[in-house]
C-alpha cells in the first residue's frame, strides 16, 4: 500500500470517528472538569489506536505510541509521552464499546440471514491459571478452556452473529462475562427475548424444557447437536446413531463458520492474549477496541 493510500485511509478513519463522536460517543466520556479541552483529543486517540492496529498490525499500547511517535507525528504533533497516551486511552473504553455497537448497526452487510443465528464464546485469557489474578477483578474470574486442557484467569466474549452464506457470520451483539459464567445463563439473560429466530449453538445450550417454552412464547428455536442421554439403553442408541450423526453433522457445519470469526479476529488483531492488561477499563479497551479495529473496515 502507498504511503498516499495509507494517508487517505487514516483522514477516512479520522473524520469517521469525529462524525460518530459529534452523534453519541462524546456523551460516553464527557469531562466535566477546567481540563475538559485537550491538545490531543479524544477523536485522535481513537483513530491513532485503530489506525495502527489495523493498518501496522501492532497490538500493544506501547507498540501503538512507538509507531504514531515515529511516523505519524507530523499529523498528531500533541501526542505527547507514552503514559499520558496510556492513561487517557482508558478513559475511552465505554466509548470503544460504543462505536462497536455502531459499526455493527450501521454496516451490517445485505446478505445477513436476519433469522438465522450462531451462538459461540471465546476466552480473552489475562493470566494463567497457576497464577493469583489480580487485574480486573470485577470482569474476570478463574475458568476452564477444554480446547486446550487448562485453566486461564479471563473473560469470555459471547457474540450473537446472523449467519451468512459461504462466509463468516456478522456479529449482531457481543457479551462480555467472568469466565465461569455459563453460555446457557446468557443467552437466557441477554438473547431470550428474540422472535422469530433460529439459533445453532454447541450441546452447552441443551435445555429441553426452557427451549419448548422459547419455542412457543417466541416462536424461537434452538438446534445444536444430538446429546447422549444418560442410562439409555444400547439399543436405542444403535438405532438412532445414523439419524442423530447425519443431525448433529449438519448443525455443527452451519455453526463452524462462527468459529472461523474467532480465529479472524485473533489473527487480525491478537484478542485473545490481555496479559499486558493492568485494569479493567483497559480490558475493556483491549476487547472493544479490538474489536472495532477488526471492523474499521466496513467504512471503506
Amino acid at each position: 500500500m502507498t504511503i498516499q493510500t495509507k494517508a487517505l485511509k487514516l483522514i477516512k478513519i479520522y473524520s469517521t470517528i469525529c462524525e460518530k463522536f459529534e452523534k453519541d460517543l462524546k456523551y460516553s466520556c464527557e469531562r466535566f472538569s477546567n481540563n475538559n479541552r485537550q491538545d490531543l483529543t479524544d477523536q485522535e486517540i481513537m483513530t491513532i489506536y485503530l489506525f495502527v492496529i489495523e493498518e501496522e498490525q501492532r497490538f500493544s499500547v506501547k507498540q501503538i505510541h512507538k509507531f504514531a511517535s515515529d511516523y505519524l507525528r507530523s499529523w498528531f504533533p500533541n501526542l505527547g509521552s507514552y503514559s499520558g497516551f496510556s492513561n487517557r486511552l482508558n478513559q475511552l473504553s465505554e466509548a470503544f464499546r460504543n462505536l462497536t455497537g455502531s459499526l455493527f448497526e450501521d454496516y451490517m452487510p445485505q446478505d445477513c440471514h436476519l433469522n438465522q443465528s450462531l451462538l459461540d464464546s471465546m476466552p480473552i485469557i489475562t493470566c494463567s491459571g497457576k497464577r493469583l489474578g489480580k487485574v480486573a477483578n470485577d470482569l474476570t474470574d478463574k475458568g476452564y478452556c477444554s480446547t486446550k486442557s487448562l485453566y486461564y484467569f479471563k473473560v469470555k466474549l459471547h457474540t450473537l452473529a446472523f449467519r451468512r452464506d459461504k462466509t463468516i457470520p456478522f456479529p449482531e451483539e457481543i457479551q462480555i462475562t467472568p469466565a465461569s459464567v455459563n453460555d446457557l445463563t446468557v443467552f437466557k439473560e441477554t438473547w431470550s427475548n428474540k422472535t422469530n429466530r433460529c439459533f445453532f449453538g454447541d450441546k452447552i445450550y441443551i435445555n429441553q424444557d426452557f427451549f419448548s417454552d422459547l419455542e412457543k412464547e417466541k416462536n424461537s428455536i434452538m438446534m445444536t447437536p444430538v446429546k447422549g442421554v444418560k442410562g439409555e439403553c444400547q439399543e436405542i442408541k444403535n438405532r438412532d446413531k445414523a439419524a442423530d450423526d447425519l443431525f448433529s453433522a449438519a448443525v455443527s457445519r452451519i455453526r463452524q463458520p462462527i468459529e472461523s470469526l474467532f480465529n479472524w479476529l485473533i489473527q487480525k488483531t491478537d484478542i485473545q492474549r490481555a496479559n499486558k492488561v493492568r485494569s479493567s477499563k483497559g480490558l475493556l479497551v483491549h476487547i472493544f477496541g479490538k474489536i472495532a479495529s477488526a471492523f474499521i473496515n466496513l467504512i471503506f
